[in-house]
């Protein structure tokens, strides 16, 4: 064990950890929920840091021989991280001990990966951790940056990617949905608004709908992006850049432009981008909008699905798992359950960040950690849901064609098609009448002979151009 020193104590570290004190405290200060601080902003953050290593070596601020050991221990974690998005592994979080949810507007984070930087650059310079004396974690990692800059602008970073993310899988739902917009577009069926019978119309055109509003989806989204490219990067403590050098602070955003690709841009009001979070909660309105129609399309697809033989059964959802326990054959559409829940989450998540968002005081949001970590898990997550409707559902739908003629068929909803020809009092009246008979609308105007037989076929064949006996 090594013993580590703040201006609070000292605390033992096992020798082996790149963590150090002020991570260890944090640890032991907050409620562990479970959760793991998101890869995405892991990432981003190790970029950050890289950014300010190169910008604080090119103008002189450390030397290079620190900064070569600092920045190659930050490529490695940069590595590491992307290693486990890819693969889906937890390595990184051996060196990553804070929770998600922590006091502080982020500094154990900050500290935890700063921290972990000066270790493993210390040992790439063949030193023993906690060897502060020759690079620091905060006199040197941490040199010309804040808490209050650096993980806003990670943040960022983290969103912008993850909501490219996002749009790419909307995508995927919208070119499904297509799909099955062409596959079933000359399946006449039932249309109903308030659960009730109305006109009629194409199951593919209902469908088409779908990706419409898809289709809207990514093009906000696609647009969001623009409201999270200004940066605070420079700005440090409450956004005036003090402890900046004036050179640091002109030519930071302009390296993190660099390494991530991305068209990033110091704000123009730094001391605004460090207090206000207005585009975090417009950006995440966007998502939540996104999972608000993605709630309503699967809803939708529950009940054109339920039963199937005691329900409306219009169309064949396909089968995942087993759906009960005592009841043989039975198949739940869990898909669409699966993502409606996660959707519903999502909502749940856009009224805590503007909760949240509003609580900011003066100079500084003191909850951006949890606004950070539920605006990433919302992206990821609807991401996630969305590949997985579309691809363990949506694509495999299959139409019941015999169910959707035959609703149509028993409805009222033909009778519109009659108005100019009898008027809408007098075709009321049959439907009213067809309905006391217990007959189709169809079956009651040819038992009274109340319209020619070829003229009922044409009208039918005219409005809606298909075929009845």
């Amino acid at each position: 064990m090594r013993l580590e020193y703040d201006s609070l104590g000292s605390l033992t570290i096992p020798n082996n950890a790149l963590y150090g004190i002020h991570s260890l405290r944090a640890k032991l200060n907050f409620v562990e929920s479970g959760e793991k601080i998101n890869k995405y902003l892991l990432k981003a953050i190790f970029i950050v840091k890289k950014a300010s290593a190169n910008v604080n070596n090119k103008i002189g601020l450390i030397p290079y021989e620190k900064y070569r050991f600092i920045a190659e221990a930050i490529e490695m974690l940069i590595e590491e991280v992307k290693s486990d998005i890819e693969n889906n592994t937890e390595k990184i979080y051996e060196k990553i001990i804070v929770d998600p949810y922590q006091g502080g507007a982020g500094t154990s984070l900050n500290m935890n990966a700063n921290e972990v930087i000066a270790n493993l650059a210390l040992i790439n310079a063949g030193r023993k951790p906690g060897d502060y004396n020759y690079i620091h974690p905060i006199d040197d990692v941490n040199l010309s940056q804040s808490t209050n800059d650096v993980i806003p602008s990670a943040f960022k970073i983290a969103a912008i990617e993850t909501l490219r993310n996002l749009w790419t899988a909307f995508q995927t739902l919208q070119r499904e949905l297509q799909k099955k917009e062409k596959e079933f577009a000359n399946i006449i069926k039932l249309g109903r608004t308030q659960y009730q019978d109305a006109a009629p119309i194409f199951l593919g055109q209902e469908f088409g709908a779908y990706s419409q509003a898809i289709a809207r989806d990514r093009w906000r989204l696609y647009n969001a992006e623009e409201r999270l490219r200004a940066l605070n990067i420079g700005g440090t403590a409450v956004g005036n850049s003090i402890n900046a050098d004036t050179r640091y602070v002109l030519a930071i955003a302009n390296e993190l432009k660099n390494l991530t690709g991305l068209p990033l841009a110091k704000a123009e009001d730094l001391i605004d981008a460090t207090q206000n979070l207005d585009s975090i909660t417009e950006t995440h309105g966007l998502i939540k909008t996104g999972a608000v129609t993605v709630i309503k399309i699967c809803n939708d697809l529950r009940f054109l699905s339920s039963g199937p033989g005691g329900g409306i059964g219009e169309i064949i959802l396909p089968s995942r798992q087993a759906g009960s326990s005592i009841m043989p054959g039975k198949i739940n559409p869990v898909i669409l359950e699966n993502t409606i829940q996660i959707a519903e989450l999502v909502k749940s998540h856009d009224a805590a960040i503007s909760n949240l968002i509003s609580q900011g005081h003066l100079e500084l949001n003191a909850f951006f950690p949890m606004i950070a970590h539920l605006y990433l898990k919302s992206s990821c997550l609807l991401k996630d849901a969305i590949l997985n409707l579309a691809n363990n559902c949506i694509k495999d739908i299959q139409a019941n064609k015999i169910n959707c003629e035959r609703h149509l068929l028993n409805s009222s909803a033909f009778a519109l098609i009659f108005i100019n020809e009898f008027g809408y009092d007098k075709t009321a009246e049959y439907v009213k009448k067809a309905n006391d008979e217990n007959l189709t609308f169809i079956d009651y105007l040819k038992k009274y002979n109340l319209i020619d037989q070829n003229k009922l076929k044409s009208l039918i064949k005219k409005e809606l151009g298909v075929e009845i006996e």
